[in-house]
């Protein structure tokens, strides 16, 4: 899997934003499942995504399901069985691109992965608590709420799972531990951040990384949907922390405000490209984008990384 990736070519390259490709390609999104609304009204457009960004450079691909949930299926009048059914959907839609990708290879790239996407509780409140934390629910509602995702993602046999967009170590070390059910699993774990010191929630990220990449079905552990220009202070700040990799798959800069459903214009575009150079210098081996981030944006890491 990721260790073999990185044997070969030194880095692992991540796919980028899913819902702003789907929402280019014509996908109305304004929906508390947001990108998981195609899994219903048009997959195949998902299934293109997927492609396009293999086809621009990426080594793994994740599932629409980061947004998923039984419950968030349930508000829409779906029973548990279909919610299942959707949640194995959306990695039998990558796991199919995975294949065409494969079939057509014309490079010495390993084979492609897919990564099931497990969201935060907050993803599915659909108010932006996943860059805050501090749900006020109890310990088992969130228990009752990641079990049966993880189980159907699991059933549908994705290659490993991305616990990611976690505002909470106690969040993340809770769904590890559900992980435990499935010892041959494997996941990367990844944070939001308040700053390159602490994570969304206020725990210091030194601590965060250390709570999760301790556990034995981690495979990879850092950050995401942060602000590129945080990256380089979270790489140093977690240096040493652990042996495992370190991951990092930022925004473009922007901030999601969640009342009024947009994004708010942040820092100035940065070339991703050669910040993914210096990304990798400064310790990362898992690197990509994540919300507003193109198919061009990973070819452009893809050529830096690889000039």
């Amino acid at each position: 899997m990721l260790d073999g990736m990185l044997a070969v070519q030194g880095f692992v390259l991540l796919d980028g934003g899913l819902a702003s490709e789907l929402e280019r390609r014509g996908a109305d999104l304004r929906d508390p499942l947001w990108s998981a609304t195609q899994l219903l009204e048009a997959p195949e457009r998902i299934r293109e995504v997927h492609e396009a960004y293999f086809a621009a450079g990426a080594d793994v691909a994740t599932s629409a399901s980061y947004q998923a949930s039984l419950a968030g299926f349930a508000a829409r009048g779906i029973t548990r069985s279909e919610a299942r059914r959707l949640i194995g959907l959306s990695v039998e839609l990558a796991q199919e691109a995975a294949e065409r990708c494969w079939a057509r290879r014309e490079t010495e790239r390993p084979r492609p992965l897919v990564a099931g996407s497990v969201g935060p509780y907050g993803a599915a409140r659909a108010d932006g608590s996943e860059y805050r934390g501090g749900y006020g629910v109890s310990r088992q509602e969130l228990a009752d709420f990641h079990g049966p995702r993880l189980e159907a993602l699991l059933a549908a046999g994705p290659d490993l799972l991305a616990i990611e967009t976690f505002p909470s170590p106690v969040e993340a070390v809770l769904v590890l531990e559900l992980l435990e059910a499935w010892p041959e699993a494997r996941a990367w774990v990844s944070f939001t951040c308040r700053d390159s010191g602490r994570v969304s929630e206020g725990q210091p990220v030194r601590e965060a990384i250390a709570a999760v990449a301790s556990h034995p079905q981690v495979v990879a552990a850092g950050f995401n949907c942060v602000a590129p220009a945080l990256v380089e202070g979270l790489l140093a700040e977690v240096a040493g922390v652990s042996d495992k990799p370190l991951v990092v798959y930022p925004n473009r800069g922007e901030q999601w405000d969640a009342a009024a459903k947009r994004w708010i214009p942040g820092e100035p575009r940065s070339d991703l490209g050669a910040a993914a150079r210096r990304w990798l210098a400064g310790g990362a081996r898992v690197i990509g984008g994540c919300c507003r981030t193109t198919p061009e944006t990973i070819r452009l890491m893809r050529s830096a990384l690889t000039a």
